[in-house]
C-alpha cells in the first residue's frame, strides 16, 4: 500500500512538472516575432533616431527663412575722468556793411570762460535686433532642400532596416522549426533502429541471427544517438538565436508552430523592377542631394542681400554732474554683398561639386545593376528550392516505401541486414532532404522579397 501511494506521488510530481514547464513556454508566431523584433531590435532603434533627427534638422534649417530676433546689452564702469576748460576774453563782433555786405568790426564781447568736468562712471547700453535676409544666392533654399532630402533618406534608411530585420527575424524563425523537424526525424530514426535491434538481438538469442548482425544494428544505433544529441543542441541554439533577434533572454523557454511559414504558389515572380526598393530610392535622394550641393556652392559666386533693423538704448558719460546720453534711438541697415574676385576658390567648389555629382550617378548605375543581378539571383533561387521542394517530397515517399518494402523482404530472408540497414539511412536522408528544402524554400522566398522590394 505504501509503495502504491509513493508511486502515485511520484507520477503526479512528473505531471505537475511537465504542466509547469509547458506552462512556462510561450508559443510565438511569426507575425509576433517580427513585431517583437521591430520593437527591440537595436539597428531598428538606432535608425529610428537618425529619422528624428533628420526631422530636427530640416526644421532647423527651415528657420533660416524667418528673421532673427536678438537682444543684446553692454554695461562698462569706469573711474576716469577730467576736465575741459575755455578760457574767457573779449570777442571781437563784427557785422556786416548794409552797402557793400562787407563785414566792419563793431567792437567786442565778453565771454566769461567754459569749464567741463566729465567722468565717464557707469555706462550701459542695450538693445533689440531683427535681421532678415533678403537674398542669398540660392544658399538657403538648397540648404532646406538637403535637409528634406535627408529627411526622406532617414524614411527609407528606416524601411530598409525594417526589411533586413524582418529577414534575419524570418531566418531565425524557420531555422528553430528546421531544428524541430531535424529532431523528429533523429527521434524517429532512432525509434527505427532500437526496434530493429530489439529483435534482431531476440533472434541472435534464438540462434536465428548471427552475432556480426547485432553489432551492425549496435553500430548504426550508437551513431543514431549521437545524432539525437545534435539535434537537441542544434534545437537549443536556433532557440536561443530567435531569442536575440526578439529581444527575449537567451535562456527564455519559447515555443513556436511545428510547420514551415507558407510560401505562396502562385506569386508571380518579377526580375525587372527594383523601384520598390529602399535601395533604390536611398541612391535617388543621393542624387538629388548632390544637385542641391551644386547650387549651394554656386550661391558663394552670387550677390547677398539682407536687411537688419534694431533700436538702442544709450545712458551714461556724466559732464557737470548731467548725464550727457540717455535715450533711444532707432535705425535700420541695408546690406548688400557681391564676391568679386577669390583666386578661384568658389569656383572650383562648384566644379568640384559637379564631379562629385556625376560620380553619384555613376555609382548609382552600378548598383542598380547589382540590384538587379541580385534579384535575378534570388528568382532563380526560389525557383530551384521550388523544384527541390517538389523532388525531396516524391523522394521521401519513394524512400519510405522502399524502406517499407526491404523491411518486409528483410523479414522472409530475401535481402540482407546491410540492404534493409541502407534502405532506413537512405529514408533518414530523404526525410533530412525535405526538411531542409522547405527551410530553404522559404529563406529564399523571403530573400527574393527583399530583392523585389516587397519585404514588409
Amino acid at each position: 500500500m505504501k509503495k502504491e501511494i509513493l508511486v502515485a506521488i511520484s507520477v503526479a510530481g512528473v505531471l505537475f512538472g511537465l504542466s509547469v514547464s509547458l506552462a512556462a513556454q510561450e508559443k510565438l508566431s511569426l507575425a509576433q516575432c517580427r513585431e517583437m523584433a521591430l520593437k527591440y531590435n537595436k539597428d531598428m532603434a538606432a535608425a529610428n533616431k537618425q529619422t528624428e533627427a533628420a526631422r530636427l534638422m530640416s526644421l532647423s534649417y527651415k528657420a533660416n527663412f524667418f528673421p532673427n530676433f536678438t537682444a543684446n546689452g553692454t554695461g562698462i564702469y569706469s573711474t576716469a575722468d577730467g576736465s575741459l576748460g575755455v578760457p574767457g576774453g573779449n570777442l571781437p563782433v563784427f557785422l556786416p556793411n548794409p552797402a557793400t555786405g562787407e563785414l566792419v568790426s563793431s567792437g567786442f564781447a565778453y565771454f566769461p570762460g567754459l569749464n567741463l568736468d566729465y567722468k565717464v562712471g557707469t555706462v550701459y547700453s542695450g538693445g533689440i535686433q531683427v535681421e532678415q535676409p533678403l537674398y542669398m544666392g540660392g544658399k538657403i533654399r538648397a540648404a532646406y532642400k538637403m535637409s528634406l532630402l535627408g529627411k526622406e533618406m532617414a524614411h527609407l534608411n528606416e524601411a530598409l532596416t525594417t526589411s533586413e530585420v524582418i529577414l534575419n527575424t524570418d531566418k531565425a524563425y524557420v531555422q528553430l522549426v528546421k531544428a524541430k523537424e531535424m529532431r523528429k526525424v533523429a527521434e524517429k530514426y532512432h525509434n527505427l533502429l532500437t526496434e530493429l535491434f530489439k529483435n534482431v538481438k531476440s533472434a541472435h538469442r534464438h540462434g536465428i541471427k548471427p552475432q556480426n548482425d547485432v553489432l551492425k544494428v549496435q553500430v548504426k544505433l550508437n551513431e543514431s544517438e549521437l545524432s539525437l544529441r545534435r539535434a537537441d543542441n542544434a534545437l537549443r541554439l536556433a532557440g536561443m538565436n530567435l531569442c536575440h533577434y526578439i529581444g527575449r533572454p537567451l535562456t527564455a523557454q519559447i515555443d513556436i508552430s511545428d510547420d514551415f511559414p507558407e510560401v505562396e504558389q502562385e506569386w508571380k515572380v518579377q526580375v525587372s523592377d527594383i523601384t520598390a526598393r529602399p535601395e533604390y530610392g536611398i541612391l535617388n535622394k543621393q542624387i538629388a542631394i548632390a544637385e542641391q550641393e551644386v547650387k549651394l556652392n554656386r550661391s558663394e559666386l552670387l550677390p547677398r542681400i539682407g536687411v537688419r533693423g534694431s533700436y538702442d538704448y544709450l545712458h551714461g558719460l556724466e559732464v557737470n554732474d548731467e548725464t550727457l546720453m540717455k535715450k533711444g534711438a532707432f535705425s535700420v541697415f541695408l546690406n548688400v554683398s557681391v564676391p568679386l574676385f577669390h583666386f578661384g576658390e568658389r569656383t572650383n567648389k562648384v566644379k568640384s561639386a559637379r564631379v562629385k555629382l556625376e560620380q553619384a550617378r555613376l555609382e548609382q548605375e552600378n548598383a542598380n545593376e547589382k540590384m538587379l543581378l541580385e534579384l535575378m539571383q534570388a528568382a532563380n533561387n526560389l525557383d530551384e528550392a521550388r523544384l527541390e521542394t517538389e523532388l525531396s517530397e516524391r523522394s521521401l515517399e519513394q524512400a519510405e516505401e522502399n524502406m517499407k518494402v526491404s523491411g518486409k523482404q528483410y523479414e522472409v530472408g530475401l535481402e540482407t541486414l546491410s540492404d534493409y540497414l541502407e534502405a532506413q539511412v537512405l529514408w533518414q536522408q530523404a526525410y533530412q532532404t525535405k526538411v531542409d528544402a522547405h527551410f530553404q524554400l522559404y529563406v529564399n522566398y523571403v530573400a527574393y522579397l527583399k530583392a523585389a522590394g516587397q519585404l514588409q
